[in-house]
């Protein structure tokens, strides 16, 4: 009887995998169709904006100290309950980009691998280095990175990655990885 089981579970998650297979393969048969049949400039086109990143923390007082003392974000609305800060939206100092910090639910994992803040400054070197005075840890200090762009890596009270970078005229550039590309050629030319 326990065979007759297992044989069975075995077969029903088979099954279950060649069903989300298949849908997985319907859904993107349907994009693909909806992509092509679509007028140009339709599907959000230039009327989808980004609006903001939400970011999830366990303390917003402790969130909105660093974002807003540290790096220089200002309020643009914020939300308590029972006295304490449980939301709150920030506009970048140096332009309209904005974040949203949001209490956390009891148990959540804060967890946010694949994602990582980003925040441009020409004066990287020394906003670094006013952070460290402010006895900030910085994980990585700003250095040319091989696409062109000068970067910073830290992490806020809450541990969300963040890159402070610099891109200059780089900005809104294909990005050129010419120090990737050499490594690539150096094995290539030894082998020859």
């Amino acid at each position: 009887m326990a065979r007759v089981t297992a044989k069975k579970k075995a077969s029903d998650a088979n099954r279950a995998k060649k069903s989300t297979a298949n849908e997985a393969k319907k859904t993107a048969k349907s994009l693909k169709t909806a992509l092509a049949r679509r007028p140009e400039g339709e599907l959000g086109g230039d009327k989808l904006t980004f609006n903001h990143a939400m970011v999830y923390a366990k303390d917003v007082q402790r969130a909105l100290d660093f974002y807003r003392e540290l790096l220089g974000f200002k309020v643009v609305d914020e939300f308590h309950h029972e006295g304490k800060p449980v939301y709150a939206r920030l506009r970048a100092p140096g332009g309209d980009g904005t974040i949203a910090l949001h209490l956390a639910g009891p148990g959540t994992s804060l967890a946010s691998d694949g994602v990582r803040l980003y925040f441009e400054i020409r004066e990287i070197d020394d906003f670094c280095r006013k952070l460290q005075a402010k006895g900030f840890y910085i994980t990585q200090m700003p250095r040319m990175m091989p696409w062109g762009w000068r970067h910073a890596y830290l992490n806020d009270p809450d541990g969300h990655e963040i890159s402070l970078y610099w891109a200059g005229e780089n900005r809104m550039k294909k990005t050129v990885m010419r120090a990737a590309k050499e490594v690539d050629k150096a094995p290539a030319a030894k082998g020859r």
